[in-house]
């Protein structure tokens, strides 16, 4: 099988990381796949309160209970339209991704991209992520299954895990 997504694009590996451990694998991601590296910054940090899950008044807790909710991005300088396959990385919070994503993903054009959409988590699976992102992108843009990639990742199985990927079967239909 000829990997499309290692061997014939340019990539980029886009990531939000709250504490650190998303940055973490998508460090390695970009590295394994010989990517470039860009970091979603939100244009007010996230405080420790702000990601405090137990408390409702929390800014992460609003957030997440308004589906309409964007927080802002501190730039919009990741050069989108020089990539092929963009991978996207966060936490999950709430069982899905931040909103934050959503508006990484609004801000630029994805159309006729592949997007491969990647999650760190201390107790949540992806759930229903991939399919409440595809609202925010073009219609062409080609959303793979997402996947959960906790703990230390070593850059041979991130490597195996692209190659596995087959961009044709793994498209996400909703």
């Amino acid at each position: 099988m000829i990997n499309e997504v290692s061997t014939m694009s340019k990539k980029l590996v886009a990531y939000f990381s709250a504490s650190g451990v998303t940055r973490k694998v998508a460090e390695a991601l970009a590295e394994a796949t010989g990517a470039d590296l860009y970091e979603i910054k939100p244009q007010t940090p996230y405080t420790k309160a702000d990601l405090d899950w137990q408390d409702k008044k929390s800014r992460s807790s609003i957030e997440m209970g308004d589906k309409s909710s964007r927080p802002a991005v501190a730039d919009k300088d990741a050069n989108v339209g020089a990539y092929d396959v963009v991978f996207v990385g966060f936490p999950i919070w709430w069982y899905i991704a931040p909103t934050i994503i959503n508006t990484f993903l609004e801000s630029y054009d994805f159309a006729e991209k592949t997007i491969i959409p990647f999650a760190t988590s201390g107790s949540s699976g992806i759930g229903e992520t991939v399919v409440r992102l595809k609202g925010s992108v073009d219609a062409s843009a080609n959303i793979l299954a997402g996947k959960m990639l906790n703990g230390r990742q070593s850059k041979e199985s991130l490597a195996a895990w692209v190659d596995s990927l087959d961009v044709k079967q793994e498209t996400m239909k909703v």
